[in-house]
């Protein structure tokens, strides 16, 4: 992995936190938690998906749906 695709995995990964802090109420360690084992992350660090740089908005309506149903849609 590169540096540029590193950079631009931890920019949409803290702004996935911040999201998820905002949306749900959690603390920075349960929203790190919440984020870092999601199956989103997992798809988001496979970079023939795409997800990477695609925009935190668009990731992050997959993450909500996961954690409100336990599942990737």
């Amino acid at each position: 992995m590169n540096n540029e695709t590193k950079y631009l995995i931890d920019t949409l990964t803290k702004n996935l936190v911040i999201k998820v802090m905002e949306d749900f109420g959690y603390s920075i360690p349960e929203a790190m938690d919440a984020v870092y084992n999601s199956q989103l992350y997992e798809k988001i660090l496979d970079v023939e998906t795409g997800l990477y740089y695609q925009s935190a908005v668009y990731n992050y309506e997959f993450l909500r749906r996961e954690l409100l149903t336990g599942k990737m849609v």
